[in-house]
């Protein structure tokens, strides 16, 4: 497998990078996270101006015709940035699914915005004490010509923001489908949660809530891109809190000599290296195979997997290099930190990914 990109492709992620770099400052986040909606909206702007936000949606609404891969690598920046934009939940949670399933008249009305940053979007996947996203509790009834929607979710994020949330819910007939909510209607409640990295989300309450359906509609095909899409987030987290701390060891001197010449933290420091470049390998393959249509639920557990246990090691080891200062509120590496234990337990830790993989390798059948 060739892990190298196309000149185009590593353009995309050298624009990204440069929109975030000088948009994103300590300042600005500082700024952002006293915000109650913890939205750079000058940051949304400018990577909408730059046609980012389009990238893996069809050129019919607007968008740049690519694919998977190339918003994989505008979420990797995302998570270098440690951005307070809602990138994940509206093009991965959101527009993804609408640009997969949904009519002609759903495409029309939502993604052009989305494009131009004008629209919001995310998705309700979790439920307290629901095993997975795909079994979910929530029920859909039919009303008439509508659908009522019953149940609660969990850690929704950006739903402050959004102007519609996806929620999978579950039939009379046990199907699950996945139904488009407005969340300030009639029969929705929602209810400010507050994540470890300090990002708002909601407890989604619904009582009767309308939803429209998005026909044919996969939770484990969204899943799955959740999934990816969390761990290319977090290939750029680490892979950034690494740098950083290569950058201090260098220049933060004890028996005047550089500490980045002791030999323990050689060896601390080349076993996070080793877990950035794991966490790179899992989650470009599972990504590569998702943008090219093949199967991926083991690479999907893999890459998740590798995301959750061993950044939890790198930025453990980012802070222990860096002494007190790492765990200081004023610099920037505690934020690498808070996102990496965020991104660890969303949609399951490494834990609950073993179990999804054992479950999908003893679901194969036998060699021969």
């Amino acid at each position: 497998m060739d892990f190298s990109f196309t000149p185009e492709q590593e353009a995309l992620r050298e624009l990204a990078r440069r929109i975030l770099d000088d948009h994103v400052t300590h300042q600005r986040l500082k700024a952002a996270e006293a915000d109650p909606d913890w939205f750079d909206r000058e940051a949304w702007r400018a990577l909408a101006e730059a046609r980012l936000l389009g990238v893996a949606l069809p050129e019919d609404v607007g968008g740049s015709g690519l694919g998977f891969l190339e918003l994989c690598l505008l979420l990797e920046q995302v998570g270098r940035a440690v951005a307070p934009v809602p990138v994940f939940p509206t093009l991965v949670l959101g527009a993804a699914a609408i640009a997969e399933f949904g009519t002609a008249d759903q495409r029309r009305r939502w993604l052009p915005g989305v494009t131009t940053g004008e629209v919001v979007l995310t998705a309700a996947l979790v439920e307290t004490g629901a095993d997975a996203p795909e079994t979910p509790a929530t029920a859909a009834g039919r009303d008439g010509a509508s659908w009522r929607l019953d149940g609660v979710k969990s850690c929704v994020p950006a739903a402050h923001l959004a102007a519609r949330v996806l929620v999978p819910a579950r039939r009379a007939d046990g199907t699950v489908g996945i139904f488009l909510i407005d969340p300030r209607a009639s029969g929705v409640v929602l209810e400010r949660q507050v994540a470890t990295n300090r990002e708002p989300q909601a407890r989604l309450a619904l009582d009767g809530a309308r939803g429209e359906p998005l026909p044919e509609a996969n939770v484990g095909w969204l899943v799955e891109r959740a999934l990816v899409g969390l761990a290319a987030m977090q290939l750029g987290v680490v892979d950034r809190a690494l740098r950083m701390t290569a950058e201090y060891t260098v220049r933060r001197e004890q028996f005047d000599r550089p500490i980045a010449s002791f030999q323990a933290v050689h060896q601390r420091a080349a076993d996070a290296y080793i877990d950035v470049e794991a966490i790179r390998l899992t989650a470009w393959q599972a990504a590569w195979r998702l943008a090219t249509g093949r199967p991926a639920a083991a690479e999907v557990a893999v890459a998740k997997f590798w995301a959750s246990e061993a950044a939890h090691r790198v930025v453990y080891a980012a802070q222990h290099l860096h002494g007190g200062i790492g765990v200081d509120v004023d610099y920037p590496l505690h934020r690498h930190y808070l996102w990496a234990k965020q991104i660890e337990l969303t949609l399951g830790s490494g834990t609950r990914q073993l179990v999804r993989l054992g479950a999908e390798l003893a679901a194969r059948p036998p060699d021969g």
